[in-house]
């Protein structure tokens, strides 16, 4: 028994076992994917590799275009569909000050009038008035005046500066949540990325290990079932790789679609993530009131809501009178005879009081000032919301934190499971099930530890957007 113990080591020492050692960061892997990995079993051992369908296979090529998290947020602000409609947006909303404020400002136009009439006729249906119309070529300017409305022209200017103001901020709040969805793309494709990466390094590993107990069951060191089990595990290493595959791919065209980009372009993301980051910060409150000072949405409903203030003042500012100017001049060069003067001229004031239209202006003034009330409440349930998320993104970005130091640790146990359960195996004292299991453990061990790494960054990103930084 011992000597077939020592036989058994010595082969396995001589085929060069692999071990698989802890390792700090992710090495880049070599690349076993399309057909020289699915086909790996069915290849013989020694036959030459064909690396032109690997490269072809592989989603990150040599070639790739670099891109940092910093640069991506860059393309993603100058090219996202989402940032460019806020921004015209904006510049409408502007325009509209304008148009309000055009209320208080003189009105001129020009008239050029020509009238053929019958001789002797009268306008006698249509209307109260009763006037003789005459033959007349003219031209004249007319102007006319607010001298007063009693407020209702200043306020509603004031609600569209409001409203400007709170698409300035929308504006902010879109650039904000365009770079939250950047930054979290990012870290979900630099986790596809290296994920793929472990996968493809299992499937070197394992088509090792079953090329080893391949030639040991040649040698009748080891039984077929070994051998078969060591395949099972080859297949399933390939089918992580092509699950691997998809989910890089995946989020590669998630992450081109949020830099506005219309065709897919595969890029080898730049991992700047730091080896030991800061911890999640631990003072909520203090977050809380940051964020309600800080965040742009906040901020433009806050404006719409004092809009919506100014524009109730106006609207019960419509029963008051309205005193307005008006002058007219001209000439009149062809007229009828009964036109004695070449030119008009004329000046006044008019005062427009509202009797009763109905109840119209009544009911206005007081819709408008429910909806400023309701506008108001939406302030409060947002304060409210934005709270609740800073409080959970805290806690999330905590737990996060907790995680890598956990699945790090869980990593380093699954690399020495696996030294000693290949130990094991070399020396006859556990079979093919612990072995397999060792190797299962720790790829899963490297995913999870992966995922707690580029999780924390998302979280952190996701609390820089809730407390508005």
């Amino acid at each position: 028994m011992i000597g077939s113990f020592l036989l058994v080591g010595c082969t396995l020492v001589g085929l060069g076992w692999p071990s698989q050692q802890p390792a700090k960061s992710l090495p880049d892997a070599p690349h076993p994917s399309g057909e020289n990995v699915l086909f790996a079993q069915s290849s013989p051992a020694d036959a030459p590799q064909d690396t032109s369908s690997t490269n072809k296979a592989d989603p990150i090529s040599a070639n790739a275009p670099k891109l940092t998290l910093a640069e991506a947020e860059k393309i993603a602000a100058a090219n996202n569909p989402g940032i460019s409609i806020a921004h015209l947006l904006q510049l409408a909303s502007a325009q509209v000050v304008r148009e309000t404020r055009a209320g208080e400002l003189p009105y001129s136009e020009a008239n050029v009038t020509g009238v053929g009439a019958h001789e002797n006729s009268r306008l006698t249906a249509g209307a109260l008035n009763n006037p003789i119309v005459y033959n007349r070529a003219a031209a004249g300017l007319t102007i006319r005046q607010l001298i007063t409305d009693f407020g209702r022209t200043r306020d509603l200017v004031k609600n569209s500066q409001l409203q400007a103001r709170a698409e300035r901020e929308n504006e902010l709040a879109t650039v904000e949540e365009i770079t939250l969805a950047v930054d979290q793309a990012f870290y979900q494709a630099l986790t596809a990325q290296q994920i793929l990466k472990v996968a493809q390094q299992t499937v070197l590993a394992r088509q090792a290990t079953g090329q080893q107990i391949g030639a040991l069951t040649q040698q009748k060191l080891r039984s077929t079932l070994d051998l078969s089990l060591a395949d099972v595990q080859i297949s399933q290493a390939q089918l992580l790789v092509l699950d691997a595959q998809n989910s890089a791919q995946a989020a590669m065209a998630q992450l081109n679609a949020l830099l506005g980009s219309t065709s897919f372009t595969q890029y080898a993301l730049v991992d700047e993530t730091p080896e030991n980051p800061q911890p999640a910060p631990a003072n909520t409150e203090i977050l809380v009131q940051l964020a309600i000072k800080s965040r742009p949405d906040l901020a433009a409903l806050n404006d719409r809501a004092l809009g919506a203030k100014q524009f109730a003042s106006a609207e019960h500012d419509l029963m008051r009178p309205r005193i307005s100017a008006l002058a007219a001049a001209g000439g009149t060069p062809v007229r009828a005879d009964e036109i004695q003067s070449s030119w008009y001229g004329a000046a006044g004031a008019n005062i427009s009081i509202p009797v009763f239209n109905g109840f119209e202006y009544s009911a206005r003034a007081k819709e408008a000032t429910l909806r400023a009330q309701a506008a108001n409440e939406r302030v409060r349930n947002l304060e409210d919301t934005i709270a609740r998320d800073v409080r959970q993104a805290v806690l999330n970005a905590q737990t996060a934190f907790q995680r890598i130091s956990v699945s790090k640790q869980l990593f380093d146990q699954a690399n020495t499971a696996l030294e000693l359960a290949q130990s094991r195996y070399q020396v006859g004292l556990s079979g093919i099930a612990d072995l397999t299991q060792a190797q299962l453990a720790q790829t899963q061990a490297e995913i999870g530890y992966t995922n707690a790494r580029y999780s924390y960054q998302g979280a952190m990103a996701n609390l820089r957007f809730a407390t508005g930084q």
